[in-house]
């Protein structure tokens, strides 16, 4: 099973969103810097949080962090400063103090856009044949022409970082964007057929659901699609909504796709762990962004 990226944005509805920053707001956090932004994406304006150094010089490897779901409605971008409890620490901060400028955008239904339900959203546009994580997708390549025309960031080391609802918007937007040089994603990468199969695709939102999209695509083969760039994939072995099982058949299809450069495909699965982020994940990330954006 193949796709080409062209095809794949036909299934999202995928759209280039024009995106213009409104306004900024500066926070000095000591030895970072927190800006709070508000951004003019297609027709919305939507709240953006990025984190950087505090004394940039030049221009910086940046990040495009996909928040998660975890039924946070109200959470959205503050993720990125507040973290949350599936997660070791809140990255911002963490990547700030690595090097990075981070960017973290509110998606549809989230943060200060919960204004409706993930239900009610969802349907309305599966009515008519598209998709929320389409329109989540839109919004977060807009994000990426953002970041990618900031002085301050390196266009050319922009990498992507995503857990959960975040891993599928990293990864998925790393197989339509070649803007995107490495994504590493965290607890969501797997076979959508094999989840089915095993009841697990239920415990996922509504939000994912792309109509016919696994007729002609599934996990593996839309990770194929960021190959040759760098790709690390972290997963917990005992993670109900990635089975072993789900891992394994996205796996088999991923590989190939490597064949050439196989050192640019990681992976990291844990044993006895289920949906969270560990220490030892946190540890590969850093590594991985380092070797792959340094």
């Amino acid at each position: 099973m193949s796709i080409t990226a062209a095809r794949f944005r036909e299934l999202l509805g995928y759209e280039d969103r024009g995106v213009a920053r409104i306004s900024k707001d500066i926070e000095e956090r000591h030895d970072y810097v927190v800006e709070h932004l508000r951004l003019r994406i297609g027709n919305e304006d939507v709240r953006g949080i990025l984190t950087r150094p505090a004394n940039v010089e030049g221009r910086l490897p940046a990040i495009l962090y996909g928040h998660s779901h975890g039924g946070g409605y109200a959470i959205g971008a503050r993720e990125l400063l507040d973290g949350r409890d599936y997660l070791v620490s809140p990255l911002g901060p963490v990547f700030a103090r690595a090097g990075y400028v981070t960017l973290c955008v509110d998606m549809p239904v989230f943060g200060e856009r919960a204004t409706t339900t993930e239900s009610f959203a969802a349907k309305a546009l599966l009515w008519h044949g598209e998709c929320l994580f389409g329109q989540m997708l839109s919004d977060h390549g807009a994000a990426l022409t953002y970041l990618a025309g900031r002085p301050d960031v390196d266009a050319g080391r922009i990498g992507a970082f995503g857990m959960s609802m975040g891993c599928v918007l990293s990864y998925w937007l790393a197989a339509i964007d070649r803007r995107i040089a490495a994504v590493a994603h965290l607890c969501c990468f797997a076979d959508f057929r094999t989840m089915i199969e095993l009841g697990a695709h239920d415990g996922h939102g509504i939000y994912l659901t792309v109509p016919g999209l696994l007729r002609e695509a599934d996990g593996g083969s839309i990770a194929a699609l960021v190959a040759p760039r760098p790709q690390l994939i972290c997963v917990g072995e005992a993670d109900h909504l990635s089975p072993p099982a789900a891992v394994a058949r996205a796996m088999s299809e991923l590989r190939p796709a490597y064949a050439a450069v196989p050192d640019r495909l990681e992976f990291l699965s844990e044993p006895g762990v289920g949906h969270q982020e560990t220490p030892a994940m946190r540890a590969a990330v850093l590594d991985f962004f380092a070797r792959r954006l340094g």
